[in-house]
């Protein structure tokens, strides 16, 4: 069995090395321009080189994302673009217009090109046109079950790799083609700027009752009609890797360094369990299920994979995400009696119970003993995100484990 590679997303120089640090093969991330996370912080030139370095010391790569639908007036800075670009010397790029794809093939001829779903991939003929331009990888549309995947693999170039999503936030729209957010809000989501449309709750109102609102129901369970649920691939590594994929794909260069770590190290472990002995993951999948639930989510779907998804495939009644974990940071500068530097994301106390979430898969829980502010205070807590801490635990973190404290009330 070929083993696919584990392709993360990160929106941060922070999310990309806690995925390189919890599993990933590969990162996909974006730069100022071209990307289709306009609203994600996204990499300045300095990080890109920072964020390729720190991979290639870890034998991983990064992939560059410039997905865009460009207009005529995007091709003079694309140019220059890929020409900086060029010199960081990222891995691939990830592209979806013809144009794009072109420029990038000028510009960059040692790089390799991949096609964004974006670009609508639902047949091999598709497949075979890229491959035949120079691409060196295509990413399967949402669209397809794995019965097509199999017989899109069958009637390819070998050397052509094939990438699908496995996990991750849904979208309403064919292959991420949606005109909701331009026409509701002036943004386009073909050229990052959605605004997710499909999340929000919809009434309908009478022409002549203005302000009268009605709600609209599907099946009285709700009136979030579009909202889907999050897919999630962790109980069919079998049948994905029988398909052919050569590359696994997680949604999310929304998402935090938390959720990054929580779906890697659950997805490393499961493919590499899977590769060494199909019996090993078999016995392990209720810890697959119990830690990638940990994940920020909505609830998992199959998505298209077993057939055209079903009404259980949305979420009627909310669009919140369900959340058992709060994402306190991560160790860095550890020291030799194992305090350590945290630059905090949210407020917790000395005395509190805390978690270390450990490459390895271990999970210890553990009190914090102190904590010491730069000025040398000792501090009750941290109320402040930012704060540059040196805090002890009752055990002893590694450098980059990350932090999280669950929630009361949850399971």
């Amino acid at each position: 069995m070929k083993k696919p590679e584990l392709l993360c997303p990160a929106k941060g120089i922070e999310e990309l090395k806690t995925a390189v640090i919890y599993g990933a093969d590969a990162v996909y991330i974006g730069g100022e321009a071209f990307s289709l996370r306009a609203k994600a912080k996204n990499f300045t030139e300095d990080e890109i080189a920072e964020g390729i370095a720190f991979a290639h010391e870890r034998g991983a790569k990064v992939h560059i994302a410039a997905n865009i639908l460009a207009h005529d007036r995007d091709i003079e800075e694309a140019y220059g673009y890929f020409e900086r670009m060029r010199i960081l010397d990222p891995d691939a790029f990830i592209i979806a217009d013809p144009g794009m794809f072109a420029i990038a093939k000028e510009v960059c001829p040692d790089t390799d090109l991949h096609i964004s779903t974006q670009a609508n991939n639902t047949n091999y003929r598709t497949y075979r046109f890229w491959s035949e331009l120079g691409a060196k990888r295509v990413v399967a549309a949402r669209e397809l079950t794995l019965s097509e995947l199999k017989d899109i693999r069958m009637n390819i170039p070998d050397s052509l790799e094939m990438e699908c999503f496995v996990h991750g936030a849904m979208c309403i729209s064919y292959s991420g083609r949606c005109l909701l957010s331009n026409t509701l809000t002036g943004r386009d989501a073909n050229k990052g700027e959605c605004t997710h449309p499909c999340r929000w709750k919809y009434a309908i109102m009478e022409e002549t009752r203005p302000g009268e609102y009605f709600p609209v129901f599907e099946n009285e369970r709700g009136t979030y009609i579009m909202n889907s649920k999050d897919l999630c691939m962790i109980e069919h590594i079998p049948e994905l890797i029988e398909a052919g994929i050569d590359s696994f794909k997680i949604e999310g260069r929304m998402k935090t360094a938390l959720y990054v770590a929580c779906v890697a190290r659950t997805y490393r472990r499961a493919i590499d369990d899977y590769i060494e002995s199909p019996k090993r993951y078999r016995s392990n999948l209720e810890w697959y299920r119990e830690e990638i639930g940990k994940c920020t989510t909505r609830s998992f779907t199959t998505g298209f994979y077993f057939g055209k998804p079903g009404k259980d495939a949305q979420i009627y009644d909310n669009e919140t995400y369900i959340t058992e974990y709060t994402y306190l940071g991560h160790a860095e500068e550890v020291a030799e009696d194992g305090s350590f530097i945290i630059h905090q994301k949210n407020k917790f106390s000395v005395g509190e119970e805390i978690e270390i979430m450990r490459r390895s898969g271990d999970n210890t829980i553990c009190t914090v003993k102190s904590m010491i502010d730069d000025e040398g205070n000792s501090r009750d807590s941290a109320p402040h995100p930012g704060e540059r801490l040196r805090v002890t635990l009752s055990a002893f973190p590694e450098e980059y484990d990350i932090l999280r404290r669950k929630e009361k009330g949850k399971k």
